[in-house]
């Protein structure tokens, strides 16, 4: 074994430990890993003297605090491998993000890495209700991101026959559904809401399809979308958390007999909620940033990653280990317009409560004469495509965005089938005020 695993991560029976002995694993991880960052990479060891701290001093899993965080512009700036942990040669694959935000976040995996990955997507599946012999719709897309590859690599350790269909154009993705009959399909829940579109554009019943689970992730999404989606195919639809930072989707995964929140995989990631102002640790069942620690990770070790992600740790319910609250928000898509705070989440719920309109939107900010606008742009169902009844639906939802959020916007409703359909995740907001833009989305 290479003396760069940790030596305790090979067949450990994890699923049915305790708590304590999920704490003493745990424990002996982090020293691994704040041993192997501090030793291989220099942003790590020069973060951590700056602080006063060396991995010997931590004695137990509360002494983690102590240790300094690392956010996704650390990556940006040791652009492309300068926290990389491992001599380039074992390197077994690349992702990278897009790069649409400035520079793009590389992140590199070891074979080791790899192994792992493909166990804890296959356990994700399992949770969700895959099963050996069972055939998987993957409409993520496969490329640079984590999200097609990380899930095909995981069906495959479970033994299960998988449709690579990825950024098919959407019909492509009802015929072959109709065609395969798939139990379960993976994607992300905008896109899945696009193929239910198709299916009724074609005049077919999604309910009647050969689905069951929809797993869905790598873009937050309301209890409200879950509802509209398992109403509309049938199926159960499963929550399935990830970060590429971390490891890619696999991090956690929602049970399907309960749908109660992801199980994070705590064999291999140590959960934290802080204060997002302060950084200040929080206890279980209170609001505030997950960052995460990987615990087996050789080629990007991420120690007190800051995820941006609004959640809180609850206990649980199927499997000792605890889960994740439904992300609630991020700390980088806060709006603030007119003096006051809203999230996309916030207004998602307010399209989707909205009689008349399609489960899809977009925000539009922009600053004319040094005074912020807001534009939503949302689209009419099928049999409302009267001028009058677009009108009419505008004005209402003027008028429940000032009601319910407290925010002065412009409405635009497009014609049923006027907005471009999102091909994977969705972009919710647009920000083009310039310098003191918000990102979001």
């Amino acid at each position: 074994m290479n003396d760069l695993i940790p030596p305790q991560v090979m067949g450990t029976p994890v699923e049915m430990t305790s708590r304590d002995g999920i704490e003493a694993m745990q424990l002996d991880r982090v020293r691994w890993s704040l041993q192997h960052a501090y030793g291989h990479v220099r942003l790590y060891r020069d973060r951590f003297d700056a602080a006063g701290m060396h991995p010997d001093d931590l004695r137990d899993l509360a002494d983690l605090h102590r240790f300094p965080f690392v956010q996704k512009d650390d990556l940006r700036r040791s652009h492309p491998l300068g926290m990389l942990a491992i001599p380039r040669n074992r390197i077994a694959r690349f992702h990278a993000s897009s790069g649409t935000a400035g520079t793009p976040t590389i992140v590199a995996y070891s074979a080791a890495d790899m192994e792992v990955w493909a166990s804890l997507m296959a356990r994700s599946l399992s949770a969700a209700g895959v099963r050996s012999g069972d055939i998987l719709h993957n409409a993520h897309g496969y490329g640079i991101f984590t999200g097609g590859l990380g899930v095909h690599q995981g069906a495959e350790r479970l033994g299960v026959g998988i449709m690579p269909a990825s950024s098919a154009v959407v019909l492509r993705h009802v015929q072959l559904i109709e065609d395969l009959k798939p139990r379960a399909i993976t994607a992300t829940p905008s896109y899945l809401l696009t193929i239910l579109e198709e299916y009724e554009r074609q005049g077919l019943d999604a309910r009647a399809s050969s689905l069951g689970i929809g797993i869905l992730g790598a873009e937050p999404w309301t209890e409200r979308m879950r509802a509209q989606i398992e109403e509309g195919f049938g199926i159960d639809a499963v929550d399935l958390y990830g970060l590429s930072e971390i490891i890619g989707p696999g991090v956690a995964c929602e049970f399907r007999e309960a749908k109660d929140g992801p199980h994070i995989w705590e064999d291999h990631f140590y959960p934290e909620i802080i204060d997002p102002d302060t950084g200040v640790p929080l206890p279980d069942g209170e609001v505030g940033e997950l960052v995460i620690t990987t615990l087996t990770k050789e080629g990007m070790p991420m120690i007190r990653y800051r995820t941006g992600d609004i959640t809180r740790l609850l206990p649980g319910t199927m499997s000792p280990m605890r889960r994740l609250d439904r992300i609630s928000s991020r700390t980088d898509d806060v709006i603030i317009i007119h003096g006051v705070t809203i999230t996309p989440y916030e207004v998602e719920e307010r399209v989707l409560s909205m009689p008349g309109l399609a489960p899809m939107f977009r925000i539009e900010l922009t600053r004319r004469n040094s005074v912020d606008q807001m534009c939503l742009h949302v689209e009419a169902l099928p049999g409302m495509d009267g001028d009058d009844q677009l009108h009419v639906l505008e004005q209402k939802m003027v008028r429940d965005i000032k009601g319910m959020l407290d925010v002065d916007c412009v409405v635009a409703v497009a014609k049923p089938g006027g907005m471009e359909r999102s091909q994977g995740k969705a972009k919710r907001v647009t920000d083009q005020r310039g310098a003191l833009a918000i990102p979001g989305g």
